[in-house]
């Protein structure tokens, strides 16, 4: 049964690239082999960019590859070819529902809902913050949880 993901931050350089490429080594790891796992940005600013400095430092610190990764923008059609579309914060999951419509297949949810315990409803964009270890605390542990449900609906 194959799977498709797809994280969502407003420009796909610092957030959502940081999340696809620490869920594509966890899941390499759990042995999750058919899922598709892509990331793309809200805004437009930064298409075909890489990941931003600050999120390529921490990946490389912890051993994970971000190899090809370039930004794109999140389109219409994604809310067809994906069936799981996680958005970074509360503007990009509007933005989200705005770009692909209500008759979309995915299914869009809010990353930090898969930490509830963090309290929060928001990961801190740290292209403004400059905490990218804090962030990639939260998408790891968002990650996680997100790979214990996959591995809970294949069974």
């Amino acid at each position: 049964m194959s799977y498709s993901v797809l994280f969502v931050c407003l420009g796909n350089i610092c957030r959502s690239p940081m999340a696809e490429a620490v869920f594509r080594d966890k899941a390499g790891k759990a042995g999750l082999r058919d899922l598709t796992i892509d990331s793309a940005g809200t805004g437009d600013w930064h298409i075909g960019k890489p990941p931003h400095a600050g999120t390529r430092g921490v990946l490389d610190t912890n051993r994970i590859s971000y190899e090809g990764m370039r930004a794109r923008q999140l389109k219409r059609e994604d809310g067809e070819k994906f069936d799981l579309i996680v958005a970074m914060d509360t503007n990009n999951e509007r933005d989200i529902r705005s770009v692909i419509g209500s008759d979309s297949r995915a299914k869009v949810i809010r990353f930090l809902s898969l930490v509830p315990e963090k309290g929060l409803d928001d990961v801190p964009d740290p292209y403004y913050t400059g905490n990218f270890d804090e962030v990639f605390e939260m998408v790891g542990e968002g990650c996680d949880r997100l790979i214990d449900r996959i591995v809970d609906r294949k069974q």
